[in-house]
């Protein structure tokens, strides 16, 4: 049986959560950046009348303002965000239980059957589409199509507040003509090495035999090489499923520049400490840790280690990303770090493991609660270790006020 699936997909999720909330900026140029007065203060959304000045994601302060004079600029809101996503979300069910998540503002719908209701997958797009205009005050654009691949590249194909449909009769015409990046699981890697062979678009990789694609990326490969050519077997999951993110991170770019240990240690333990409460929130414990470094040079680096044994706890997780530091950079020989960003990996349901830790012990588990308790309570900031403390290095990693947003399908 043909499924029909929708990937709909809230379009400039943050600047129009900003616009909703405060009617007074429709028709304004609108950017959502972060500490703007800081050095760190870059674009993180914009509205489409700012993209109409240029302004991209990642602009800082300074160059979006230089792009659009009269810009408005306002901080992140987090709790309105994972509001508006659950309030999406409600309405999605109203049509399937079939609702998988991929993001905050993006999700596929599988409404196979629907025809009888609603003539067909496009109308009851138009009906999505218009509902959530009048009920919430977002647009969204949605895909339509038989595969969750080809659903998706239909959400990104027109915007704003725009239905495709993509069809076995049509896909070619549309999906074959794009970049290869358009596509799920083409990163940048990827990309690269199919355009070392000379392969730019969709319908050259769909052609291409699947021994050399599975040869040069394995598993991915195939995946790749069935995506394009509208082959899959892999269903929406029900929306009360479960998902369990890929990692949880955490990172920054400080006011200073780091130059020491000590400040590093003052950093990473304040990422970690945040990451080991978002753990904790989901039921969830890593078994591994990486850390991702930047220079003043803009030189990046990741390097990550294997967990003894699988842990929600901050402080073993931030021994372990203080142990990767030290065996792979040094504050005497290498430029000052820009940034650090910490991520746990090979995560699993605390309920799910077989065998406790003997560092993580009872006592440190009850601990790691009543904290938890408390700062539900009070606000994650009621609480602080000694080593975040320091007057001298004013790089705080700050939690989300009033709570942390859902997981997304990939990492958090």
């Amino acid at each position: 049986m043909e499924h029909l699936i929708l990937h709909v997909d809230a379009n400039n999720f943050f600047a129009s959560v900003a616009v909703a909330n405060n009617p007074s900026l429709k028709g304004r140029a609108v950017a959502v950046c972060g500490a703007k007065d800081e050095r760190h203060g870059i674009v993180l959304a914009k509205s489409n009348i700012a993209k109409g000045y240029g302004i991209k994601t990642g602009d800082t302060v300074s160059e979006a303002r230089r792009k659009a004079p009269d810009l408005v600029i306002v901080p992140p809101d987090y709790k309105q965000y994972a509001k508006y996503s659950y309030l999406l979300y409600n309405l999605y069910i109203d049509y399937t239980p079939n609702v998988e998540s991929f993001g905050l503002d993006e999700c596929w719908l599988d409404v196979t059957g629907c025809e009888k209701e609603y003539g067909s997958g496009e109308n009851l797009a138009n009906i999505i589409r218009e509902r959530i205009k009048k009920e919430i005050g977002l647009t969204v654009s949605v895909g339509v199509s038989f595969t969750k691949i080809f659903a998706k590249i239909g959400s990104d194909y027109k915007k704003p507040d725009a239905t495709t449909v993509i069809t076995k009769e049509n896909y070619k015409d549309i999906i074959w003509n794009l970049n290869v990046e358009e596509m799920l699981f083409v990163g940048r890697s990827v990309k690269a090495k199919l355009q070392k062979l000379g392969i730019k678009k969709i319908g050259q990789l769909a052609n291409m035999p699947i021994k050399d694609l599975k040869d040069l990326f394995g598993k991915v490969g195939e995946k790749i090489y069935n995506s394009a050519n509208g082959i899959e077997d892999e269903g929406v999951k029900l929306y009360t499923d479960k998902h369990i993110p890929e990692s949880v991170s955490n990172g920054t770019t400080p006011v200073h520049d780091i130059t020491n240990t000590k400040d590093a240690t003052s950093l990473i333990y304040s990422l970690c400490e945040i990451i080991a409460y978002r753990l904790r929130q989901n039921n969830l414990v890593a078994q591994g840790v990486a850390i991702h470094i930047r220079d003043t040079d803009l030189c990046s680096m990741t390097r990550q280690e294997k967990l003894i044994s699988p842990t929600s706890n901050s402080s073993v997780i931030s021994q372990k990303a203080l142990e990767i530091l030290g065996k792979h950079y040094s504050f005497s020989e290498n430029l000052p770090l820009r940034a650090i960003t910490i991520a746990t990996y090979g995560l699993i349901s605390a309920s799910d493991m077989v065998q406790l830790s003997f560092i993580e012990d009872n006592h440190n588990c009850q601990i790691d609660k009543n904290i938890d308790n408390l700062r539900k309570k009070y606000g994650f900031n009621v609480l602080k270790l000694g080593v975040e403390l320091d007057p001298e290095f004013g790089c705080e990693a700050r939690a989300i006020e009033d709570g942390f947003l859902p997981f997304d399908k990939k990492n958090i």
